[in-house]
């Protein structure tokens, strides 16, 4: 069985589901993949059941009943792959924004490393984003300067969605109190970590934006994010993490 599993959300991404998936397998490192597919209209969960029969016991899926949001597709699939026994779950984008061949430096980061949590970050060299507006750029990451100045996490990418875990991160920070579905889903993550005293490595990548399908980004997304860094600091002095 490989140690690994990488945790792919889908809603409406029938024109990357086959080439996201077809380039991790192509990886020198083998890693097992889950689709967590929010019942997409488009067809996405039929694609990866034709997958599935060039690829048995190497791809998965989990189709919901409706969209529920970023963050509980990622703990249905953090929960999925913790009854399987992998020790390396990973985050990533169906979009290609994230580049499947990092997911092996992530890997080793944790495997050889010593990182409990590998974060794929834009701004840990700089600035490394490619075909984003100046504005989502500039929000991004002034959102991230935002995270730190009120959690205290020395993180560059605090929204970051491109991420490895041990297994032992995922055990510990408590996955049914997780509260958020969208950037703040990825803040939370990192910061019920980072209280835990979890070991986190920031690997550089270039992140670069989907050029097929559409955006899930939305203002409604944004504004949980501002909110919900403060909302954490406060349950965290009150000890309600």
């Amino acid at each position: 069985m490989q140690d690994g599993i990488v945790i792919i959300p889908t809603y409406n991404e029938i024109e990357n589901i086959e080439s996201i998936v077809r380039a991790v397998f192509s990886l020198t490192k083998k890693f097992h993949v889950l689709i967590v597919d929010d019942n997409s209209p488009d067809g996405t969960s039929n694609k990866v059941l034709e997958l599935q029969k060039e690829f048995p016991e190497l791809l998965f899926l989990e189709k919901r009943k409706g969209k529920e949001g970023l963050g509980t597709a990622y703990v249905h699939g953090f929960k999925w792959a913790l009854q399987h026994q992998y020790q390396y779950v990973f985050e990533m984008d169906a979009d290609f924004s994230h580049n499947p061949k990092d997911l092996e430096k992530l890997y080793n980061a944790c495997n050889s490393g010593g990182a409990h949590m590998a974060i794929g970050s834009r701004y840990v060299t700089g600035v490394n984003v490619v075909n984003w507006p100046l504005n989502r750029v500039l929000m991004s990451y002034f959102a991230s300067i935002y995270v730190k100045l009120i959690t205290g996490m020395k993180i560059h990418d605090a929204t970051a969605g491109f991420i490895c875990y041990r297994r032992e991160v995922l055990e510990t920070i408590q996955l049914d109190k997780i509260k958020f579905t969208g950037y703040a889903f990825q803040i939370e993550m990192k910061y019920r970590a980072f209280i835990h005293n979890f070991k986190i490595t920031e690997v550089p990548i270039i992140f670069t934006d989907r050029t097929k399908g559409e955006s899930k980004m939305s203002n409604a997304i944004i504004k949980e994010a501002i909110f919900g860094v403060i909302m954490l600091r406060v349950r965290k002095i009150f000890h309600r993490l």
